[in-house]
């Protein structure tokens, strides 16, 4: 699997936006999608809420300036960047693709990824999960309330999309939160298969998604040319972020662990909490608004794949004891 030039599951949504190419959900079948598509979203959210520990969420706050600089990479940096992008339309981006770039911005970091290439880098892996897991909480409210404020006058958002977010997205996340204490020891159980579950319902809400925009007609509004020059978009995004996030982290002051999580956490967009976004709030266009950060994901794992590596092999060795027992003393203490 890891010599795979291409993420098993990104190849997978590709098979699955394939598939919706070929054979998208039509009258009955749509709505039978969208219902399940639906369902599926709150009970992915659910299991995010069931999966936070709030002891950890609190006992990370105390981290607050590490915290913070991840939260402004995410959702200030990002999203400047995505309004400057405005200046590639139309010679560079169409109008609609530099929408799905913009989205791309809003959206709150990974959390199984960031760490993931965090521990293999040998950074703060314990700050890694509070400031994933507070992205990504945040961004539920955060994200659509961004693309409220700049989508907006371009067609793309209403209030009603917004509150849809609540009802689809925090709702569950906060009955999952309120259900933990008897649902966190079976859910640590069956992790396998509720990864499982996890990743079908992203290609569920992706089939939908995608069937949606093929019966709209919309993808044949998208050239291969199109498609390569928001490939070299997402690219140069993603070294921007990179680039402020190392130097930013470096300025600051932090030590090399923590830098480290800066870089990770505040540089990725999830995938995961972007397709059930986007399905809600922009309907039959989501296909085409999540493309941009279908292409994203699949470059900040393979750049930051090799950036992980890199860092573990320039990691100083763990400290050794800076005194061995004395083997006599320790002989009379095992006795």
């Amino acid at each position: 699997m890891r010599r795979l030039p291409v993420d098993p599951y990104i190849a997978s949504l590709l098979g699955t936006v394939g598939l919706a190419c070929l054979l998208p959900a039509r009258g009955l079948a749509a709505t039978g999608v969208s219902h399940a598509s639906t369902a599926a979203v709150a009970l992915l959210f659910f299991l995010y809420g069931a999966r936070l520990s709030t002891r950890e969420a609190v006992d990370g706050l105390r981290q607050w300036r590490l915290h913070g600089t991840v939260f402004a990479s995410t959702f200030v940096l990002f999203p400047l960047l995505g309004v400057a992008a405005r200046l590639l339309v139309p010679d560079v981006l169409t109008p609609q693709l530099y929408q799905g770039v913009l989205f791309l911005c809003m959206l709150p970091s990974t959390v199984q990824s960031s760490i993931a290439f965090t521990t293999i880098a040998r950074g703060n892996t314990a700050a890694a999960v509070c400031s994933a897991t507070f992205s990504s909480l945040f961004g539920i409210v955060l994200t659509p309330l961004l693309a409220a404020l700049l989508l907006s006058t371009r067609g793309g958002v209403s209030t009603g999309a917004v509150l849809g977010i609540v009802g689809q997205l925090l709702l569950p996340f906060v009955a999952g939160q309120l259900t933990r204490r008897w649902t966190a020891g079976w859910m640590g159980r069956h992790r396998k298969a509720l990864g499982l579950v996890d990743r079908g319902s992203i290609l569920l809400v992706v089939y939908g998604a995608f069937s949606e925009g093929v019966v709209a007609g919309i993808w044949g509004r998208l050239s291969p040319l199109g498609l390569l020059v928001l490939l070299l978009v997402d690219a140069a995004l993603l070294a921007l972020v990179l680039a402020a996030t190392m130097l930013g982290s470096r300025r600051l002051g932090f030590g090399r662990a923590d830098r480290i999580v800066v870089v990770f956490c505040g540089s990725k967009k999830s995938l995961a909490s972007g397709v059930p976004m986007a399905s809600v709030l922009f309907g039959p266009a989501a296909g085409l608004m999540v493309l941009p950060l279908m292409l994203f994901h699949q470059i900040q794992l393979m750049v930051c794949a090799v950036l992980a590596r890199r860092w573990a092999a320039e990691a100083p060795p763990d400290p050794l004891p800076t005194s061995l027992p004395h083997p006599t003393r320790t002989a009379e203490a095992v006795r």
